[in-house]
C-alpha cells in the first residue's frame, strides 16, 4: 500500500526556527570571560500556609516573660504584623518589586517552584524599571524567555532561570517583575516578609502594561520569584545575608528598605571599594538553625550556595532555637550553646568547601519580650561568647554590642526602638547595618 508523500516544509521550518531560537538564547546566555553572572536581589522561599492552618502550638514559657521597660519619649510602638498571603492565581498576573543592589547591562531572573506541589504554567513574564506604584519607566519593558519561549513550566521543585535581555539595571534602584498565569497555580511557593507592594490583576495578562490599573489587591510578599541576577565584572561578588526575622526585616516599616541588609547595600555602594558586592536577603522569618524541611542547615545549599556569584554570607540565626529550647523545657538539657555551635561549625565547613567565606554575627538582645527566659539568656551569652572568641568564623559582627543597653545588656538599647523588644526596628537595623565593617569584602582584613 502507497502512502502520499509527506509535505516536509512545515517541520524542516519548525526545527530551522527552534535552532534559531536555541543558538540564539545561547549566544545570549554566554557573557565574556571579564564578566560572570551576580545576584543583584534575591530571597528565601517557603511553603505557603494557608488561612486555615494554624501556627503549630508551643507550650508555655517556662516562667512569665520579663516586663517591658517603659518607651523612651516620642518611641513609636507599632507593630508590624504578618504579611497576608495569597492562596492562589488564575488567570491573573502578579507584578513584584525588587530592589537592586549593583547595576549591570544584562539581566536575568530566577524562578522556583521550591515548595509547590502540582506544576504551574507561566504564561507570560516581564521585567522592567519600576517608575511608581504599578508603573513602568517607558521604554525600560522587556520581555523575559525561558529558553527561547515566552512560556514555560514550573515543576515541583525545579528552578527556571530565563534568558538574558538587555537592560541598564542602576544600582539601588527598583525592578518590577511581572508573571501571568493563566490557569490556577494551587499554593504558591512564596516569601511572606518582602514588605514591598505586589500587585495582583483582576484577570487577564497585563505583563506589558505600562501601568497595572484594575489590580485586585496587593500584597507583601514574593511568589515563585527567588532572584535578579546582572552581568558584573570578574571582581564583583555577592553577600547572602542567612538568618530568621531579625534579618528579614520584621518590624521595619513596611516599603522603607528599613531591614538592615538593604541598609547595608546602600553602605556597600558609597563606598567605591566595596560597589560591586551584591547583596542577597536569604532570611525567612521564625527560622531556625536545627530542624526538619526548611531549617538553615537543610536550605543552606539553596539559598546561599546556589547563588550566582557568592562569595560570603553571614549567619545571623539560633534565637529561635534557643526560644523554642526554653518553651519546651529543654533548654539546658538536650539543648545547649554546644547544640547550637557545632550546628554552626557544620555550615561553616559546609560553606568552606564550596569557597564562601562565613561571618558569624552575635545574636541580638531580646530581655523584656514574651519568649526571654534566664535559661535561654544564657545561652545567647555562651553562644556570642564563641562567636566573639571561638575563632571558627571568618569574621565577626557584632550585633549584640551595637544594639544592647549598656546598663541592662539583655535588652535593646533605646536608640535600636524595638516595638516588640525582640526585633529591632528601623532604628535598630540601621544600628546593625552600621556595625559591619566594609573591609569585610574588600581583602584587606
Amino acid at each position: 500500500m502507497r502512502t502520499a508523500p509527506r509535505n516536509l516544509a512545515a517541520p524542516l521550518a519548525a526545527l530551522l526556527v527552534a535552532a534559531v531560537l536555541l543558538t540564539t538564547t545561547a549566544a545570549q546566555s554566554r557573557l565574556p570571560s571579564s564578566q560572570h553572572w551576580v545576584a543583584t536581589w534575591g530571597t528565601a522561599q517557603l511553603a505557603y500556609r494557608t488561612p486555615a492552618q494554624p501556627a503549630p502550638a508551643t507550650p508555655p514559657a517556662a516562667q512569665p516573660p520579663t516586663p517591658a521597660p517603659a518607651p523612651a519619649p516620642g518611641t513609636p510602638q507599632r507593630r508590624f504584623g504578618i504579611p497576608k498571603g495569597l492562596p492562589g492565581l488564575n488567570n491573573q498576573t502578579i507584578r513584584m518589586i525588587v530592589r537592586t543592589s549593583i547595576g549591570g547591562s544584562q539581566v536575568r531572573v530566577r524562578l522556583s517552584q521550591a515548595f509547590g506541589a502540582p506544576a504551574v504554567t507561566i504564561g507570560a513574564a516581564h521585567i522592567g524599571v519600576r517608575a511608581d506604584g504599578a508603573s513602568i519607566v517607558p521604554g525600560s519593558d522587556r520581555v523575559l524567555t525561558f529558553s527561547g519561549q515566552p512560556a514555560t513550566t514550573l515543576y515541583a521543585g525545579q528552578v527556571v532561570v530565563s534568558d538574558p535581555v538587555a537592560l541598564d539595571v542602576r544600582p539601588l534602584s527598583d525592578l518590577a517583575v511581572s508573571l501571568f498565569f493563566p490557569g490556577e497555580t494551587g499554593p504558591p511557593t512564596s516569601h511572606t516578609f518582602g514588605l514591598r507592594p505586589t500587585y495582583v490583576s483582576t484577570s487577564g495578562d497585563t505583563t506589558a502594561a505600562a501601568t497595572m490599573t484594575d489590580f485586585a489587591t496587593t500584597a507583601e510578599s514574593y511568589y515563585w520569584l527567588s532572584g535578579v541576577d546582572v552581568a558584573a565584572p570578574a571582581s564583583a561578588g555577592a553577600l547572602v545575608t542567612f538568618g530568621d526575622s531579625i534579618t528579614d526585616g520584621d518590624q521595619s516599616t513596611p516599603d522603607t528598605l528599613g531591614m538592615w541588609p538593604a541598609v547595608l547595600a546602600t553602605r556597600l555602594q558609597a563606598n567605591r571599594a566595596t560597589a560591586g558586592v551584591g547583596v542577597v536577603n536569604a532570611a525567612i522569618s521564625g527560622n531556625r538553625v536545627l530542624g526538619d524541611n526548611n531549617s538553615g542547615v537543610a536550605r543552606l545549599a539553596r539559598d546561599v550556595l546556589a547563588v550566582p556569584g557568592v562569595r560570603w554570607m553571614t549567619m545571623m540565626e539560633g534565637i529561635n532555637d534557643i526560644t523554642g529550647a526554653t518553651r519546651s523545657g529543654q533548654a539546658g538539657k538536650s539543648f545547649t550553646a554546644e547544640t547550637l555551635i557545632a550546628a554552626y561549625r557544620q555550615v561553616i565547613e559546609t560553606a568552606h568547601a564550596e569557597g564562601v567565606q562565613v561571618i558569624g554575627c552575635t545574636l541580638t538582645p531580646y530581655g523584656g519580650s514574651n519568649v526571654f527566659t534566664d535559661e535561654g539568656e544564657a545561652i545567647r551569652q555562651a553562644v556570642n561568647t564563641w562567636i566573639r572568641t571561638g575563632k571558627g568564623f571568618d569574621a565577626v559582627i557584632d550585633f549584640d554590642a551595637a544594639t544592647r543597653d549598656p546598663q541592662t545588656p539583655s535588652r535593646f538599647r533605646p536608640e535600636a526602638d524595638s516595638p516588640d523588644l525582640l526585633h529591632p526596628a528601623n532604628p535598630g537595623y540601621a544600628l546593625m547595618a552600621g556595625a559591619v565593617d566594609l573591609k569585610l569584602f574588600t581583602g584587606s582584613r
